[in-house]
């Protein structure tokens, strides 16, 4: 018995953990929304991600397992020669796919900003 509430515990303690860390030159890839594709940016390709979405029985936070995605994703960027990240749809069952963007002197975000600051948005819901 004690061994079972032990176990439960600690699933329940893990699923609130981040296990995705950021890899070298991702922290320069940016994530756009994926309403439309960015404008003077050329298409590297796509990548899927994925993590645990639940630890035993128990499902994790769902915004912090789209974090995670988008850091996946970023991760990969690099491999690409993209410094653009844009989601494909919504994540199902912890994958989602993205695809890679490489944009012509600087990021479409920026640019469409309209300023040439180094300020970066995430998108926290949809």
């Amino acid at each position: 018995m004690r061994a079972t509430v032990l176990a439960v515990g600690c699933a329940v303690a893990m699923a609130g953990c981040t296990w995705v860390q950021m890899a070298p030159g991702a922290s320069s890839v940016r994530v756009i929304d994926g309403s439309s594709a960015p404008a003077g940016c050329e298409k590297r390709g796509e990548v899927e991600v994925s993590v645990k979405n639940s630890v035993a029985f128990y499902d994790r936070n769902q915004l912090r397992v789209r974090e995670e995605l988008e850091t996946l994703a970023r991760n990969e960027a690099p491999s690409l020669q993209a410094d653009t990240v844009q989601p494909m749809g919504e994540p199902l069952n912890g994958s989602q796919r993205f695809a890679a963007w490489r944009c012509a002197a600087g990021n479409a975000a920026t640019k469409a900003s309209g300023s040439g600051g180094s300020a970066q948005t995430y998108p926290i819901g949809r």
